[in-house]
């Protein structure tokens, strides 16, 4: 995975390239993926057990006017979002939690993250006690001051939990190419990042469907653009964050 360091801060992890997604039907995706092994394998993140998949949740923030919501579905140029990040549907001290603060700067999307110990995380569920996290967290983490700093001012909370399964490949020669096939896409109105496992109050979203996610730092490689011409592949501007907001009624494109 493409991860580096901040050079002012080694809490902090740094990703910057380019994401081209899709939303394709299955038997699509499947050929799509079927072809791509020959020139990719699956990355480390991999699990066997779960078909070579692994689960993602996130705990997305907006507030009660969804104003991250419209800033992405009206294509802001300069934008960024939270998200409480982990890989497991039950607390687990062995698997990490992450803040990250995703955004795009003109056509360039980037994502910075820090790791977040498990015991703080009821500081992230109660907007009164954001500010305690600056004396938590090293006064160099400007993941954490980004986030208090535009959480206080926007009166940001967590919104919406977002769950899916991804199947990850990477390039087995040249630059940094990587393809993500992401299903199973769950969405649950809720504050917290593991107490909402009662699958009866979860809703799927864009069933039978799969997102193909498309990142890479300069340039495709040739034989992906083949696909992409072989299947007329159209890029979508499309978000889990949008969708789970959508499908739990929360906020809606043609709502204002």
């Amino acid at each position: 995975m493409n991860i580096k360091p901040e050079n002012n801060d080694k809490h902090i992890q740094s990703f910057s390239r380019y994401e081209f997604k899709y939303i394709l039907k299955k038997n699509l995706s499947d050929r799509i993926e079927n072809e791509s092994k020959y020139f990719m394998h699956y990355d480390s993140h991999a699990n066997k057990d779960l078909g070579n998949r692994y689960l993602v949740r996130s705990l997305y923030f907006d507030n009660k006017f969804s104003s991250n919501f419209f800033e992405k579905v009206d294509g802001m140029k300069m934008r960024r979002k939270y998200r409480l990040r982990t890989y497991s549907e039950v607390f687990d001290k062995n698997v990490p939690i992450f803040l990250e603060m995703k955004g795009r700067n003109n056509e360039r999307t980037y994502k910075k993250r820090t790791i977040i110990k498990h015991d703080h995380l009821n500081f992230f569920f109660d907007q009164s006690k954001y500010i305690s996290l600056l004396n938590i967290y090293s006064e160099n983490n400007m993941v954490i001051k980004n986030f208090v700093f535009d959480s206080i001012r926007k009166k940001n909370f967590p919104r919406v939990l977002v769950d899916y399964k991804r199947r990850p490949y990477i390039n087995k020669f040249g630059l940094y190419f990587r393809l993500t096939f992401d299903s199973n896409i769950l969405a649950n109105e809720t504050q917290n990042l593991f107490k909402s496992n009662n699958f009866s109050s979860w809703l799927e979203c864009r069933a039978g469907y799969t997102i193909l996610e498309v990142k890479f730092e300069r340039s495709i490689p040739p034989w992906f653009h083949r696909i992409i011409q072989n299947y007329d592949l159209r890029r979508l501007s499309i978000s889990k964050f949008v969708i789970g907001m959508e499908q739990c009624g929360i906020a809606h494109e043609t709502s204002y």
